[in-house]
This record gives C-alpha cells, structure tokens and sequence, in this order.
C-alpha cells in the first residue's frame, strides 16, 4: 500500500503557496509588497515541493540522459516546477504568483473535499441496508465539487491570459533595467522575458488553454493595427514582430512521450 505522506506533503505546499500568495499580493495591490518578499519566497517555497513531488510520480526517479530531459519538457508540471525555481532566485514579479495561487485554489478546494471534510463529516451508513449502502456527500462536499467543476476551464483561460501579461510585464521590466533614471519598481533580469518567452512557447505547444488565447490576442492587436486610425509606425512594426513570433513559436518541439503512470499528474 503506497504511503499517504506524499500525497499530504502536495497538499501542504498547495496550502502554504495558496495562503502566502494570498497575502503577499493583498501587500502588492496596498504598495508594500517590498516588506513582504518573505511571503513571496515562501509561496514559491510550497510550489516547488509540490511541483517536485507530482514531478517525481509522474516521471520517475530523475535521470542524466537527453531522453529524460526530453520527456519531462513534455511534462506540465516540470514546466511549472522549473518556472517556480527561477521565481524564487530572481527578483520579485507579483503577478508570477497568480496562476500558481490559482492553480492551488483548486487543489486545495479538492484535497478538502476528499480528505479533509470525509474526516470531520464522516458519511454514515444508512439504517437497514448495511455497509454498502453510505448516506450521501456532506453538502459542503457537494458545493465545493460543482464550483470546481463550474469554473475550471474558465479559470485556465485566466491564468493562460495571466500568463501572456507576465511577458509583457517582464519584458518592460528588462527595458526599464536599461533605461537610466526609470524607478517604476518594475526592473527585473533580462533573463526573466528570455525564460518566460520559452515557457509560454511550451505551454503554446502542449496547453489548449494557451494556444487558443494566443490566438485571440493575435486577432484583437491584428485588428487594431489594420484599423485606419491606428498609428502608421504600429502598422510598420507589427508584421516583422508577428513573423519573428510565428516563427519562434512554430518551431519544433518533440511530442510527449506516452509513460505509464503519467496520465492524470495535472499540476
């Protein structure tokens, strides 16, 4: 019987990334986010011993050969574990922290239903018809299961919309960190747009929720720019910036991998 303290370890770190997330951008949206950074490490802290945990199930113990490496940027989780790490050695970027604390909401929300309302409310077995027959779901139970199921994908489009401004916001940082004089609080690495960029190029490939909100994005600055009043320098601009785009993101990345055990270790 395989041990339930993995699956308790997950769960923790979702907890501590869904409770410090929460509070370090309640600090970021109120302007002191900078006596914070604590929470900020921390909620990344829990992400990573999550990440690392699914990770681990799903891929097996880490190998030191181009194939493992191969199929673990196939992976999802990896995607996001590898992401977190970089989070937590590099400056602060606030919004990095929304898709994870979303992300954890659900698995939070879900561990609740299964593990922890089971215990506090358990089910009793109904009078007359012995073991098998269990009284139905606490009510609780029942409401967290049908708002998760009610707002999942719609919670995907935002994170991967989230995902998209995350670019924008990191590649202004890395402009602001060269322009001198400019103290928005916004600098950050000029890695962070080149890690980003190839992050959101793998999550294009693999996550549905990220191509088809690429592709609305696309259609709304393409529709702007052909508009007659939008400016000529823009309309110059956006074609050579589209194309270098297309081209980077159409380039090839290597399918997943089928691995038994792999089905199901969603994030």
């Amino acid at each position: 019987m395989a041990s339930p303290y993995p699956h308790y370890a997950w769960a923790t770190g979702h907890f501590i990334l869904l409770l410090c997330s929460m509070r370090y951008l309640l600090a970021w949206v109120t302007f002191k986010s900078s006596a914070y950074e604590i929470w900020y490490r921390s909620a990344f802290t829990g992400a990573i011993v999550s990440y690392a945990i699914v990770v681990y199930k799903s891929l097996g113990t880490p190998q030191p050969n181009a194939a493992y490496f191969r199929k673990a940027l196939a992976d999802e989780n990896f995607q996001y574990f590898l992401l977190a790490l970089f989070w937590w050695f590099t400056k602060p970027v606030s919004l990095a922290l929304i898709p994870y604390a979303t992300f954890s909401l659900f698995h939070a929300l879900t561990f609740t239903r299964t593990n922890i309302i089971p215990r506090v409310f358990p089910t009793q077995p109904v009078p007359g018809q012995g073991e098998a027959a269990r009284a139905p779901a606490h009510p609780l139970a029942k409401s967290i299961h049908t708002w998760v199921k009610a707002n999942y994908d719609g919670a995907m489009r935002s994170v991967a919309w989230t995902e998209l401004v995350i670019l924008v916001r990191v590649s202004l940082g890395c402009l602001f960190g060269i322009i001198p004089f400019v103290k928005f609080g916004m600098k950050n690495s000029f890695l962070a747009p080149i890690v980003f960029a190839q992050f959101l190029r793998l999550r294009y490939y693999y996550s549905a929720f990220t191509r088809t909100v690429v592709q609305n994005a696309d259609g709304l600055i393409t529709n702007y720019v052909d508009q007659p009043s939008a400016p000529p320098a823009l309309k110059q601009a956006w074609g050579p910036v589209r194309a270098a785009i297309t081209k980077y993101g159409a380039s090839v990345i290597e399918p997943a991998q089928p691995a038994a055990g792999a089905a199901g270790a969603r994030r």
